[in-house]
């Protein structure tokens, strides 16, 4: 039974890959399309820039936002927490 799931898991695996590489063919299509105009190319700077550096930065303070605006407070268990257990101590009824 479990190869009978690995060849199907494996056949639909290598079909949606191949239906990606056969969907994604005019993306690599060197001929301009009417209409196209594209802007002028980013460095290697403005493109580390914008897809690296800016997404940590942005999720850097984000988490920092959250964690200095977060006003849940570890309650202390007041019943619990003055309790001194020690081995072998008497336990009055």
């Amino acid at each position: 039974m479990d190869k009978k799931n690995a060849l199907r898991a494996g056949a639909l695996a290598a079909g949606t890959t191949l239906m990606m590489l056969l969907m994604s063919s005019p993306a690599l299509a060197l001929a301009r399309d009417d209409g196209d105009d594209p802007g002028p190319g980013l460095s290697v700077i403005q493109t580390l820039g914008l897809y690296v550096f800016l997404p940590v930065a942005l999720f850097v303070v984000i988490a920092g936002l959250v964690m200095a605006l977060d006003r849940s407070h570890r309650k202390k268990d007041d019943t619990s927490s003055n309790i001194n257990v020690r081995p072998g101590a008497d336990v009055k009824a």
